[in-house]
């Protein structure tokens, strides 16, 4: 079997390869060990002076985390009657890869060509240099399948301008390049027929020197006309009563009855947890807001909707999710903020870059 990630030096570049293109190069256990393990040891190695992420194939650098994976080891563990998923040591690690590359010693670039999704922003974009393309596809769509954006995603859309950061993750948005830039999550356009050029440039320079020579002017971003219904609606209390603005909104924009749609189809959990999570993630550094997702990724393994979301979207593609609870002002808020608390579950330990790349 092929390697399902790829590592090379060229000249002074690290180069990582997702190599998994039949499968959108998805994120499994055995891939983010290589990665965390490798990014360590370029940590020391005078050879190489910075590090490139991309993905084999033409769909995309990484469609996220492999969700088929994580579904079957919930249906395993739970006929078993054990608790010991290995779902939970997959995120562990994730989240320490993501982690890590927030805080790379040596510029961290990624090419953020075609679907990246998920696990796939969590690789790119704690980066210093995110590259987007006009094949660009990327957002957090966690709450199509019962879940939220973890990956460091609450603190990452916790960020973006005004209430942009909401509207993306609880409609679980897929957005183009500008647009991507605009919320916060890459850098710099740069067309894609340019990135084998740009690739072969950095093996003898740093991507600082070279940029100039392959960077354009990105297209308008669509965010940017729709910020004041955005941050209107978006700045109400609950996610009922952001509800209740977008459809006033939508008289006169049709984007905003969309996004109302689109919420409405989501797991009532997910988007309960979304709101809060990145609303606390705004006050807080990107290592403790992986500390809290990973508590609720913990809770939300063994709860309903994320494997019922994975079921109805990936397994049986039936589009249609049956939710527990099934609307909003049946989900227990007081249990929505006990999920992102340290509970029952395994628990999640950080360190720090230097410990990691020494460990």
């Amino acid at each position: 079997m092929a390697a399902e990630v790829l590592f090379e030096a060229r000249g002074t570049l690290g180069v990582i390869r997702l190599n998994r293109p039949g499968a959108m190069n998805a994120l499994n256990l055995n891939m983010v060990r290589q990665m965390l393990h490798q990014l360590q040891e370029w940590c020391d190695d005078p050879g190489v002076s910075q590090v490139l992420v991309l993905g084999a194939g033409d769909r995309g650098l990484c469609a996220g985390g492999d969700v088929r994976s994580i579904y079957e080891d919930i249906r395993a563990t739970r006929a078993s009657g054990r608790d010991d998923y290995t779902t939970t040591e997959f995120f562990a690690t994730e989240f320490r890869l993501n982690h890590l590359i927030s805080q790379y010693p040596k510029p961290y670039i990624a090419f953020m060509d075609g679907a990246t999704l998920g696990g796939g922003i969590g690789i790119s974009a704690h980066g210093r240099h995110r590259v987007v393309t006009e094949r660009t596809k990327a957002g957090m769509p966690e709450t199509t399948i019962g879940y939220f954006p973890d990956v460091g995603g609450t603190h990452l859309l916790a960020r973006s301008p005004g209430r942009a950061g909401l509207h993306a993750g609880l409609t679980a948005g897929i957005f183009g390049a500008a647009d991507t830039i605009h919320l916060g999550l890459a850098d710099v356009y740069v067309p894609s027929g340019k990135l084998a050029a740009l690739a072969e440039a950095l093996e003898q320079e740093t991507f600082d020197q070279v940029k100039a020579g392959f960077t354009e002017t990105p297209p308008v971003a669509p965010l940017r006309s729709a910020q004041d219904w955005i941050d209107d609606a978006y700045s109400a209390e609950t996610a009922e009563e952001i509800l209740e603005r977008l459809a006033a909104w939508g008289a006169t924009h049709p984007d905003a009855a969309r996004a109302r749609e689109d919420i409405l189809s989501k797991s009532p959990t997910a988007l309960k947890l979304t709101l809060h999570g990145i609303r606390e993630a705004s006050r807080l550094e990107l290592s403790a807001a992986l500390v809290r997702e990973y508590a609720a990724g913990q809770h939300q393994l063994r709860g309903h909707d994320f494997a019922e979301g994975i079921r109805a979207q990936v397994i049986d593609r039936d589009r249609s999710p049956r939710w527990d609870p099934a609307t909003l002002p049946e989900v227990d808020e007081m249990r929505i903020e006990e999920h992102f608390l340290p509970g029952p579950h395994p628990t999640f330990e950080l360190f720090s870059p230097i410990q990691e790349a020494h460990s």
